[in-house]
């Protein structure tokens, strides 16, 4: 599958590993960085979406707004690190379904707008799917500098530069997708956001302390089909 993700802010906290442990399913493994597990909430929009061997991106499908929370993880052996999602929820209600069902993520559909006042991206999002628990965001964000590329072995680009993502079905089975894309083109970021019961449905509670923020306009995105663990 081919996409484009644009004004994407990556927010990210330093949380205790204990918190979050319980919901990384075995044979996966929490990953830290210097002994620190991380949670990031993502904001951005999609473009472009559509099977790579098909000409033309669906117009009904192809663009809408997604959010994420996530963490960091690695596959079994502690090898390949990727992303672990405790939740998404995405403008399209077609794509949350073909994505509950193959791609065994936790999708969610939600009324969701994306647009740019100004330099601010604003950004709303409330949860609308049958029977989910409620989640609401609310956020402006905005680059502040130039973009640049993460350096080797720093934190950004352990938290960013991740190219495969894990999930679990319903019997607990982990599967792995991979992805290629370019460095991300980073910028230092200023925002406001609010967004409680996103966070904290999952058991998760984040320090009293301002985010870590990054700001990317746009970054083209290759993803593959899920394989099992045991067959990678």
């Amino acid at each position: 599958m081919a996409q484009v993700w644009h004004d994407l802010l990556f927010a990210h906290w330093p949380v205790e590993a204990a918190t979050l442990r319980a919901a990384i399913p075995p044979p996966l493994a929490l990953d830290l960085f210097d002994g620190q597990a991380w949670v990031g909430v993502v904001p951005f929009r999609m473009s472009g979406v559509q099977l790579r061997l098909l000409p033309l991106a669906a117009p009904w499908l192809s663009a809408f707004p997604e959010l994420n929370v996530r963490t960091y993880v690695t596959g079994p052996g502690g090898a390949r690190p990727g992303v672990f999602f405790h939740s998404l929820d995405a403008g399209n209600p077609v794509a949350v379904a073909v994505a509950r069902r193959w791609y065994h993520l936790p999708y969610f559909f939600a009324r969701m707008g994306c647009r740019r006042v100004g330099d601010w991206i604003s950004y709303t999002s409330r949860r609308a799917h049958p029977g989910a628990p409620p989640a609401d965001f609310v956020g402006q964000y905005r680059p502040t500098g130039p973009a640049f590329r993460s350096a080797p072995g720093s934190l950004e680009e352990w938290l960013t530069e991740r190219y495969c993502l894990y999930a679990a079905d319903r019997r607990g089975r982990v599967y792995r997708g991979d992805i290629a894309h370019a460095r991300w083109p980073l910028q230092p970021a200023e925002a406001e956001l609010h967004f409680d019961t996103l966070v904290g449905q999952h058991g998760i509670r984040l320090p009293d302390t301002a985010p870590l923020l990054h700001f990317a306009r746009r970054l083209a995105i290759r993803a593959w089909t899920l394989a099992s663990v045991e067959e990678t």
